[in-house]
């Protein structure tokens, strides 16, 4: 599944556009279990600093259980991760892996965007669903590529800034696959 947004303007404006669907690879009515960096304030924005994730809970550069550490972030993840190295595809980075052992899905996230939002549904608790199914906070995460939160006013993040006739461009590709 591929998702391609584009804008043109006609004065410098910034633009950071995101998609952001849930996946909960183990399927449907699958129940609440814990699902499968830019350092931020209080207020979850970002700092302007870059720190290597190495190590810490937000390490996930080998596979891990995103549940073993989600307790140590608060109320959960919703951090911004830099893309900046690793696999390419036709032009797209390598933002994400994510798999399902129940389910044997696998979840692979390619993008143009400078970062990804990483994000473990923190404030939806709940919500009924598709035959009656109620899902509860971290039935799901979002994988948001996207530029920097806060870039307007970090001078060392990438630019999010369109100016008069370029085009902004970003693409999500989504590939979803089975052991």
């Amino acid at each position: 599944m591929r998702f391609d947004m584009e804008a043109v303007q006609n004065k410098p404006t910034p633009i950071s556009l995101a998609q952001h669907t849930y996946w909960n690879l183990a399927g449907h009515n699958s129940g609440n279990g814990k699902p499968h960096v830019t350092p931020v304030d209080q207020n979850t924005i970002p700092t302007g600093k870059i720190m290597p994730v190495k190590g810490t809970t937000f390490d996930f550069t080998a596979e891990k259980r995103i549940g073993e550490s989600i307790h140590e972030v608060g109320v959960g993840y919703d951090h911004n991760y830099v893309l900046d190295c690793g696999e390419e595809k036709a032009g797209l980075k390598h933002a994400a892996k994510v798999k399902d052992p129940s389910s044997s899905r696998i979840l692979n996230l390619w993008s143009n965007a400078p970062g990804m939002q990483f994000y473990t549904r923190n404030y939806v608790n709940g919500v009924v669903g598709k035959g009656g199914a109620v899902y509860g906070k971290h039935a799901g995460l979002c994988s948001e590529t996207r530029g920097f939160p806060n870039a307007i006013n970090q001078s060392n993040f990438p630019s999010i800034v369109v100016e008069p006739c370029e085009k902004y461009q970003h693409t999500m590709l989504f590939e979803f696959s089975v052991e």
